[in-house]
């Protein structure tokens, strides 16, 4: 408990960087939902001003323990703070290593990047992490305690995916490559997610091929204008995310394309736990899910999304790919994977928090 507050029930506070709403607040909240935590409505949109109502907030309640999802910098500054002025004890869940993230477009303030990551576990009560790779970093950068939570995903009902098929108006027998998420793009690669889908159908010729990229953002242009108006590559935009899952069961193969650097290498990302719910078959590079996770369900390609290589060896998989051997894979997808149950993680994380509140 903080110095100086005596109160019955323990008050942990939580709230999510990406902003009120936004499905990390719903991810966080459920977690702790065995400790009643108060939600902190994080605005995304005014930063500055939400990370110092933030900290008044914190040094006006001391919170017995506030968690803080993500890993932005408002918000981690305020925890920061409240730590080291008044003692309020903090816990980080993140999905991404963020030093090596800001680095990636944003090179020149690298070095702060890193000693921030460093700070926030450093100070940090606990750390839960969205894999074990982000909780072993955050441990040797020195966070105290740390867990493993890696995120669920519904199931699509049974009739999705002849039905979202027959609303993008793909044939009953074409083989869908596909994936969901931003589309934002990234100027220091030249590259957004779904590039390597559209550069790869297009060096094959094959009617029987579609490829669906859900979602918005600054690249969805550049990959229309790259598409050419090829009627076998499908932008439908955002969808909304309660229908992921269903829109999700329209593919046959999942994209998960991640770089093989300090950034993708220690992710899982939240599309993976969706993309096992709809029973898909993953193609990814050469990290480490790409092993580790791996039961007969995996494509692995060389190299980074971006590269000649690995567009090249999704373009051969593409000409190559028959329909027996995706159900010989789908048959292989661990639809119901422990490591994403919701239920589990959320006793675990349970767990974890009361031991922190009871030291």
């Amino acid at each position: 408990m903080s110095e100086g507050v005596k109160r019955e029930q323990p008050l942990v506070i939580c709230f999510a960087t990406q902003g009120a709403g936004h499905r990390e607040e719903q991810r966080i909240s459920s977690l702790l939902d065995s400790v009643a935590p108060v939600v902190w409505p994080f605005d995304r949109g005014k930063k500055a001003k939400s990370g110092w109502r933030l900290f008044r907030e914190l040094v006006g309640r001391r919170p017995d323990l506030v968690v803080m999802e993500g890993t932005g910098v408002a918000g981690g500054l305020a925890v920061l703070a409240a730590r080291l002025l008044v003692g309020v004890r903090y816990v980080v869940s993140s999905g991404d290593a963020v030093g090596p993230y800001i680095g990636l477009n944003h090179r020149a303030v690298a070095p702060v990047a890193a000693a921030y990551e460093r700070a926030l576990c450093r100070w940090s009560a606990g750390f839960i992490g969205w894999t074990p790779y982000l909780v072993g970093r955050a441990l040797t950068f020195g966070a105290r305690r740390a867990m493993t939570a890696a995120g669920w995903s519904d199931l699509p009902a049974e009739d999705d995916r002849e039905r979202r098929r027959d609303e993008l108006g793909i044939p009953a027998d074409a083989i869908v490559f596909g994936l969901a998420g931003t589309l934002d793009w990234a100027p220091a690669v030249n590259y957004c997610y779904g590039l390597e889908l559209v550069k790869g159908i297009l060096a094959v010729e094959r009617d029987d091929l579609r490829v669906v990229i859900f979602g918005d953002g600054s690249g969805r242009k550049r990959l229309e204008d790259i598409a050419a108006g090829d009627e076998r590559v499908i932008l439908p935009g955002r969808v909304p995310k309660e229908t992921v899952p269903g829109h999700l069961a329209a593919l046959d193969v999942a994209s998960l394309p991640q770089s093989t650097n300090g950034v993708g290498s220690f992710r899982y990302t939240t599309k993976i736990s969706e993309y096992l719910a709809a029973g898909l078959p993953v193609v990814t590079s050469e990290i480490p899910l790409g092993y580790d996770l791996d039961g007969g369900w995996i494509w692995r390609l060389s190299g980074n999304p971006w590269e000649r290589r690995y567009v090249d060896a999704m373009a051969r998989l593409m000409r190559n790919l028959t329909r027996s051997e995706i159900e010989e894979r789908r048959r292989q997808v661990p639809r119901e994977d422990p490591i994403f149950d919701r239920g589990r993680q959320e006793r675990r994380v349970a767990a974890f928090v009361n031991d922190l509140l009871e030291k």
